[in-house]
């Protein structure tokens, strides 16, 4: 692997994100393999490069987005299909998970009679004005303890209010579709998944004995990526979800999820280079060409823990490395274990970087960012 890396920084220049896409493939199939009955609807903003969703899209699975432009990348995959097939393919694979949207974004995805989320009342009268179309999936707030990040803040009706934003809906002549959730992303508590299946279907049944006709339960996103061998199993957290769907739900559901993270994380390596050493407060500061305003927000939005390997080996000490810019907040890791000998020009290696990371990138400073390589795709 080393020398692959160093074989692909010499040709392609360093930053050097690499997306290895058989990975990825690879991913997909463990999800439908554990939860065979779950359509994954992979969501888009855990790395939305288009080269990532061309795979996906033809390994079969359908999207989650957040806004129009993420729509649009996948439409892109569909635009050469005929109208009917189009039609189809966004009404069936498609959903806005996003629980609040701008009226222009309705009033553009309105005739595609797209499937929508909601959490409050206002949304039900913003999206029966601009969006009468679109079929409803109303979110609900569940524990989301220990997740690395925690959305039940956010996000979510209470479900004492389901009942009524679910008459709401009904009452204004549209359609609730399901219920929806979310644990929280890179959820390794699994007793949050069996306490929101709990919770989801004591509204399901209770609306389907009032006649309301839910037919979907969206289980959300959180499944946890192999970062390291600390993290549960994920085939462990499906028996689980399986067992857990099978005893509280009727068997004439759809059941789909929202995997992103699951899906990228583990398919994408970084190699950076050291641009600057010194020696601060007694400790050497490796400075790279790469930071927390690039390759690295994800430690900024995601609370992702980084991880540095050197191609060089010598005596190790705890080390700081930072990011390129002039801010002092680009710092990646004050306590990484490196060789005190690495020079200016060495690379690291930093590796499980997919998730979060280029998709949250910025300019600041003027620095472009990771270069982009696609490998097995």
């Amino acid at each position: 692997m080393k020398e692959e890396l160093i074989k692909l920084a010499s040709e392609h220049g360093t930053p050097l994100f690499i997306i290895d896409h058989a990975k990825i493939r690879e991913n997909f199939r463990i999800f439908k393999k554990n939860l065979p009955n779950v359509q994954a609807y992979y969501a888009v903003k855990a790395n939305s490069n288009q080269e990532i969703i061309k795979t996906l899209f033809g390994a079969g699975a359908s999207f989650d987005v957040a806004s129009y432009n993420e729509f649009i990348q996948i439409y892109e995959q569909i635009k050469s299909f005929k109208k009917a097939e189009k039609d189809f393919f966004i009404w069936d694979k498609i959903i806005f998970s996003n629980t609040i949207k701008d009226r222009p974004t309705l009033k553009k995805i309105k005739k595609y009679k797209p499937l929508v989320t909601y959490d409050n009342a206002e949304e039900v009268d913003k999206i029966k004005e601009n969006c009468e179309t679109a079929g409803l999936v109303l979110r609900l707030k569940v524990p989301d303890t220990g997740s690395q990040v925690e959305l039940s803040s956010k996000f979510g009706a209470e479900p004492a209010d389901a009942a009524g934003l679910i008459k709401k809906v009904f009452d204004c002549g549209l359609a609730v579709e399901g219920l929806s959730f979310h644990v929280g992303s890179q959820c390794t508590n699994f007793d949050n998944y069996a306490g929101a299946l709990q919770i989801t279907s004591e509204i399901f049944n209770e609306a389907r004995k009032k006649g309301y006709e839910l037919k979907i339960v969206d289980i959300g996103g959180g499944f946890p990526a192999a970062y390291d061998s600390a993290v549960p199993r994920f085939e462990q957290l499906a028996e689980v979800i399986e067992s857990e769907i099978a005893r509280l739900f009727p068997d004439d559901i759809e059941i789909i999820a929202e995997p992103g993270r699951f899906m990228v994380a583990t398919a994408a390596t970084l190699v950076s280079e050291i641009i600057g050493k010194a020696t601060r407060n007694g400790k050497i500061f490796y400075h790279i060409n790469d930071g927390v305003y690039h390759t690295f927000s994800g430690i900024v939005y995601d609370h992702w823990i980084p991880n540095f390997h050197p191609f060089r080996s010598g005596k190790q000490q705890v080390c700081a490395v930072v990011g390129p810019t002039c801010d002092s907040f680009d710092k990646i890791s004050l306590s990484e274990q490196l060789p005190a000998n690495l020079r200016l020009g060495d690379l690291l290696y930093t590796v499980n970087i997919g998730a979060y990371s280029i998709a949250s990138s910025t300019k600041f400073n003027g620095f472009e960012g990771a270069k982009v390589l696609h490998v097995n795709n």
